[in-house]
């Protein structure tokens, strides 16, 4: 019997895109609108655009005031939401099952109609100003932002989601909404839905709302420049309790032949309290309350960033004990057992979190907008069962490598500090 996709790709007449998973035995129903547009599109003179749009959009509509659209959702016990990232952004609602078309209406509201008014741009410049400065306020998310300059300077990909300071003064309306107008079109659209709906109703619903097509040009984000050779080291001097600090260094793209192997060295580095970092760092040594890793996924490149917070007067350790353990998983290969164990993580996380319409919406959208499918569930975890010690090994030699490495840390530093961290990176070799 030949195996059903769950999944429905395809692209309306009026040119939006759609990626549908009905899903029986739940009782909500999320959709996502993604749009290509994000930090990677932007100049760096209007660095945070995309952001201050995203805002935006929450602030009324020609038809709805602010208050109506939040009205529409939370009035019926759903959830509306939006997030920008480096290539697209992202609007979201959770609803009822039974209010699915209402979710559609606001959401294309939001996108097609944005009122923009003059006041409402003033006053979210100052919101977003205020979001800035307490970003800067927290070190340890701010040093990720350090990470990104330091990994990728002078290019959108090393530029705040948020913007600067200057940026966003800078901005005007006018920036705005061409902005706006630019990349808020049917083509540059995607529509993703999980939970308890019928495909076709649905779709009426879509065409109903979106409507006629808006037209516009579907523009590439600039490429990833060039690495630096490392190890780099920065620091930004700042009296803290703690010190906060990234490790990491350039990764692999979205797609590349090695990214499964690479889910799993995260696994088995930093994503859970049987992870190498957490164990070595954490319970043995009790250098830091918080270590772990994360990997970021773009289509032409990637980083895989470890980031812990720790005593000041520790840090030099902390970081010679994070480079030795990068060294031994280049050196040694891990265990069969310890392995099987990381598989068993990576497909009891992924299965339990697409039981869930929202998470699984984000999965698929983001799948969809970037490389325009979705992976199925048993393929995926087929692909990881594959991935084999040699995988593992050959990743974590294509990644951590001094030449490779990148610090930044947020902290009380003193210079023979920084000497020391530097040579303490040398030793992944």
């Amino acid at each position: 019997m030949k195996h059903k996709n769950p999944y429905q790709i395809t692209t309306l007449p009026n040119g939006l895109s759609v990626a549908l998973r009905p899903m029986e035995h739940v009782a909500s129903v999320a959709v996502g609108v993604w749009v290509r547009a994000g930090g990677r599109y932007e100049p760096l003179p209007l660095s945070g655009i995309s952001h201050f749009v995203e805002h935006l959009v929450f602030k009324g509509t020609r038809r709805r005031s602010c208050e109506q659209l939040k009205q529409a959702i939370e009035g019926v016990g759903g959830s509306l939401n939006g997030f920008t990232a480096e290539e697209f952004t992202c609007y979201m609602v959770k609803v009822p099952a039974r209010y699915a078309r209402r979710a559609v209406e606001i959401l294309s509201d939001m996108m097609l109609r944005s009122s923009f008014a003059a006041d409402d741009v003033e006053k979210e410049r100052e919101v977003i100003l205020e979001e800035i400065r307490m970003y800067e306020d927290a070190p340890g998310q701010y040093v990720h932002d350090l990470f990104n300059q330091l990994l990728w300077p002078n290019h959108p990909l090393g530029s705040l989601l948020s913007g600067t300071v200057a940026t966003v003064r800078k901005m005007t309306r006018r920036d705005v909404m061409s902005y706006w107008r630019s990349r808020y079109h049917h083509r540059n659209l995607l529509v993703s839905c999980a939970g308890a709906f019928h495909s076709e109703e649905l779709l009426r619903g879509l065409r109903a709302s979106f409507g006629t097509p808006r037209r516009g040009s579907v523009r590439p984000f600039l490429r990833a420049p060039r690495i630096r050779r490392g190890p780099q080291v920065q620091v930004m001097g700042k009296t803290t309790e703690q010190a906060h600090l990234c490790l990491g260094g350039p990764a692999i793209a979205r797609m590349h032949p090695l990214r499964f192997a690479v889910e799993l060295l995260h696994v088995l580095l930093g994503a859970n309290m049987s992870s190498r970092l957490f164990r070595e760092v954490r319970e043995r040594r009790g250098l830091a309350y918080e270590i772990g890793t994360h990997i970021k996924r773009f289509k032409d490149t990637g980083a895989f960033v470890i980031s812990a917070g720790c005593d000041p007067g520790k840090l030099v350790t902390t970081v010679k004990v994070i480079a030795n353990e990068l060294a031994k998983v280049r050196a040694q290969r891990v265990g069969v057992g310890e392995l099987k164990r990381a598989k068993e993580f990576y497909r009891g996380q992924l299965t339990m979190a697409l039981e869930e319409t929202l998470e699984h919406m984000l999965w698929m959208g983001e799948q969809v907008v970037t490389v325009g499918r979705v992976g199925e569930l048993k393929h995926l975890l087929s692909a990881i069962d594959r991935v084999s010690v040699q995988d593992i090994r050959q990743a974590a030699r294509a990644l951590f490598e001094a030449k490779r490495l990148f610090l930044a840390i947020i902290g009380p530093t003193s210079d023979d500090q920084t000497q020391a961290l530097r040579r303490s990176l040398e030793m992944v070799r």
